[in-house]
């Protein structure tokens, strides 16, 4: 229910200038890597940020994990298909979308999941970071011409150069990146998972703010 409320706090309470380069540090059990959220997606940002601030990703895991796209942690999809199952589609709640040029699905990226909602709004207490791929001249001109979108110049040199994931731009919101310890990362994305990709071995996080 308190995430419910922040939402509508971030929703309607009106826009202000967010202090510069707010840094996070994720403790799990493979170590530890810190992370730099996004002024360009404020909500996203002050929505991670209150979380944190409530114990929300309290005891929280990486649940989903797959080598070469991404590790996946907070509430799990199924568990909210559960506790949204009987409520109706106007109390299923979400974090409108933020899409901006500037920040996309580049290695080390930290996203909020969803499902298929038209609007792409964000599920409230699910995040991921992006293990992607290289990508080739190819593969960004396939998904220019299949989605209708355009990467700048500097998102397809970022993509040739580390790698990515540029499928899911336009589709989820990027709020923020690895700053220190991708390789943590990495490590943890290459985990033993059964079929449902949760790591055989539980791989517990906890977050917390970091000032620099």
């Amino acid at each position: 229910m308190k995430s419910y409320l922040y939402l509508f706090i971030l929703i309607f309470v009106p826009m202000q200038f967010w202090a510069q380069s707010n840094k996070l540090q994720f403790k799990t059990t493979h170590g530890s890597f810190k992370v730099m959220l996004y002024d360009f997606t404020p909500k996203h940002k002050e929505l991670i940020l209150d979380a944190i601030r409530n114990d929300v990703y309290k005891n929280a895991l990486f649940n989903r994990v797959i080598e070469n796209f991404v590790v996946q942690g907070g509430e799990h999809d199924d568990d909210i298909a559960l506790r949204e199952k009987d409520l109706p589609t106007n109390e299923h709640y979400r974090l409108p979308a933020e899409f901006d040029s500037r920040v996309f699905h580049k290695m080390g990226a930290l996203g909020a999941g969803r499902d298929d909602n038209p609007q792409k709004a964000s599920f409230l207490n699910q995040i991921y970071f992006v293990v992607g791929k290289s990508v080739s001249v190819d593969d960004l001109d396939t998904i220019e011409q299949k989605k209708g979108i355009k990467f700048t110049k500097e998102q397809r040199e970022t993509y040739f150069s580390k790698g990515g994931l540029p499928r899911l731009d336009g589709d989820y919101t990027v709020f923020g990146e690895v700053s220190e310890g991708f390789d943590v990362l990495l490590k943890i994305s290459k985990l033993k998972t059964n079929e449902k990709d949760a790591p055989l071995q539980p791989v517990s996080f906890e977050i917390i703010e970091i000032n620099e």
